[in-house]
């Protein structure tokens, strides 16, 4: 398993942050991925607008993951219109 860190950026209303978070935990769940910490990062202004908002809120997660299982994922996370933006990056030992 190689470790992950994925920064996500949901809508600020409320019931969406909320709604496209538990999605993500299930979805990361799904695919077997250990979550090892999770940081929330805030509300903060975006660099351009997306989907019609200035602003987002930034969640952090530190995961581990098998390399087959981000694709699935990335799939999984494109279908969530719950999220703004995502990023997974791989971190090096």
């Amino acid at each position: 398993m190689r470790q992950y860190e994925l920064t996500v950026i949901f809508p600020l209303e409320e019931d969406l942050s909320k709604a496209g978070r538990e999605t993500v935990l299930a979805d990361l769940s799904a695919q077997g991925a250990e979550i090892v910490k999770t940081d929330e990062v805030g509300d903060r202004d975006l660099a351009y607008e997306i989907k019609k908002r200035r602003r987002g809120r930034y969640v952090l997660f530190t995961l581990k993951a098998e390399p087959a299982k981000i694709a699935a994922l990335d799939k999984a996370f494109k279908l969530n219109a719950n999220l703004l933006r995502y990023l997974f990056v791989n971190i090096e030992e």
